[in-house]
């Protein structure tokens, strides 16, 4: 894992962002999904706080803790079949930190396991944790703190922010409210749970180090200017090691502000500052994820760099912080807003902008259609303007994850059989594989094209619409059963869902 220094230079080199991300969206009040929020708490930052009777007392982390942990679940994912080149994709600082997963293990063959945390987030079973836990996993197994365990399915993934919502078939579950990370303060106690090294219901303390941290941990590749992550995390001292990702940041009343994430480490093992991603970010991302299936965010439409004393003379500005405006996008709100390049953005709605992961993390919590109030700073005068924030196509109409089709679920194109061709096979029912590409039966097995699925799970199948329908209501594993044309003998072929 590469130190903090190192990823701090990453992240001004490439300071230079795109403001927005996100498929596209606007808010739909019919589809809703109940995620709690709670007003913040008073702000614990000191070895003592006030009792009911004005005394001072010692902190006391035993309350929040209790009720923090049977929320905080372990999650084990396993991923089958060949990947050996999947360590390539993953970023080198998450290799470490999360566990055995993402371990070099290039050219093996067989099931591959590790490990991480994750938060039950209201009492229908679904729970956030970071999208590289899960990624490429073909089974995921929850483990609760009373030791119930559960297979999981995934019901959305977002690089972008790197979280992602799974479900287990539970309801009923204790689960975290969210509070407003906004109102998090530098100084305020914080505690970390979750389940480092594979130790369940494991809890740190520590205090909020900084807020609005980007540390070019998420596309850590991408320098183009339509860069799509987004990072403003929380940074705290509360120890973070292998297997927290995913897991809780809390405030001393047991809410939660963040999802535990990365760490600034040489070793990959907690030797500092870990960084979490903020509540309101995640309330967006699971918000959209349940009942879209996909994120919507909106877009300002502005390129910009964070603004410092070199920049301020360079540009002759009257401000030495906030985001200067570098180019603004033709069918953004921004654009029709009135804001120009040279503007320097230095408040949004309620919140100073300081630099431009501040700016790019509050942007992400909100969604095409939203209308949000932004000063600038132009040539020593300050004007505000209210912007309409839009997705990328310039509108903000409600965008839906499209149906999976055949090819998208198993990575192969598959043709209908007519009645001499299955005479003529001696066989009742079947498929053709007429063309495979990426997805999961070339990941998991060495399926030739021209293979005839006849069963799936032992169910007959006749068209590739009874295939897709079999596939909608499978989770785990499946097996192929089927022939190849002028080969005696079935083949079986298992693979992942």
């Amino acid at each position: 894992m590469k130190n903090f220094s190192a990823l701090v230079l990453a992240s001004v080199l490439g300071s230079i962002v795109t403001i927005g991300s996100y498929e596209l969206l606007d808010r739909d009040d019919s589809k809703s999904v109940k995620v709690e929020h709670v007003d913040n708490t008073p702000v614990m930052n000191a070895a003592y706080s006030v009792n009911e009777a004005g005394d001072l007392v010692p902190l006391d982390f035993t309350s929040a803790a209790e009720k923090v942990m049977p929320a905080v679940v372990h999650i084990r994912s396993t991923q089958v079949g060949n990947y050996a080149s999947r360590n390539d994709q993953v970023p080198e600082q998450f290799r470490d930190f999360f566990g055995p997963f993402f371990r070099d293990d290039r050219g093996q063959r067989g099931p591959r396991v590790g490990s991480g945390s994750g938060v039950i987030i209201n009492n229908e079973g679904y729970i956030v944790t970071n999208n590289h836990v899960i990624d490429g996993a073909d089974e995921l197994e929850v483990t609760l703190n009373d030791n119930r365990s559960y297979k999981a399915k995934v019901i959305g993934t977002d690089p972008t922010t790197d979280l992602a919502v799974i479900q287990i078939k539970e309801k009923g579950l204790s689960h975290l409210s969210l509070v407003n990370s906004d109102n998090v303060r530098v100084g305020e106690w914080v505690l970390a749970v979750g389940n480092p090294f594979n130790l369940n219901s494991t809890v740190t303390a520590g205090i909020v180090s900084a807020k609005g941290r980007s540390i070019n941990i998420i596309n850590p590749d991408r320098r183009d200017s339509l860069n799509t992550a987004i990072e403003s995390f929380i940074q705290t001292d509360a120890a973070v090691n292998p297997g927290n990702s995913g897991g809780a940041l809390v405030n001393l009343n047991g809410d939660l502000i963040g999802i535990n994430t990365a760490i600034a480490s040489p070793t990959g093992s907690y030797s500092g500052y870990a960084f979490a991603v903020p509540a309101n970010i995640v309330s967006r991302v699971v918000e959209d994820l349940i009942s879209y299936g996909m994120v919507q965010r909106g877009w300002l439409g502005v390129t910009i760099n964070s603004v410092n004393s070199t920049l301020a003379r360079e540009f002759d500005l009257e401000v030495n912080s906030g985001a200067l405006v570098r180019g603004i996008a033709g069918n953004s709100g921004a654009k029709e807003a009135g804001i120009k390049d040279g503007d320097v953005i230095v408040k949004i709605d309620d919140i100073e902008v300081e630099n431009t992961a501040q700016l790019i993390g509050y942007v992400g919590s909100k969604r095409p259609g939203d209308v949000v109030t932004i000063k600038v700073n132009r040539q020593g005068k300050d004007i505000d303007f209210n912007v309409t924030l839009k997705n990328r196509d310039g509108n903000t109409e409600i965008v839906e994850r499209a149906p999976e089709n055949v090819f998208n679920v198993l990575g192969a194109d598959l043709e209908d059989l007519d009645s001499r061709t299955l005479k003529r096979l001696d066989i009742s029912s079947g498929v053709r594989v007429k063309s495979i590409g990426p997805g999961q039966i070339k990941k998991h097995t060495d399926m030739q094209e021209g293979f005839i699925i006849t069963r799936i799970d032992g169910e007959s199948v006749n068209s590739k619409e009874e295939v897709m329908k079999i596939l909608e209501n499978k989770e785990g594993g499946i097996l192929l059963e089927g022939v190849y044309e002028g080969q005696s003998g079935k083949y079986y072929y298992g693979l992942g869902m």
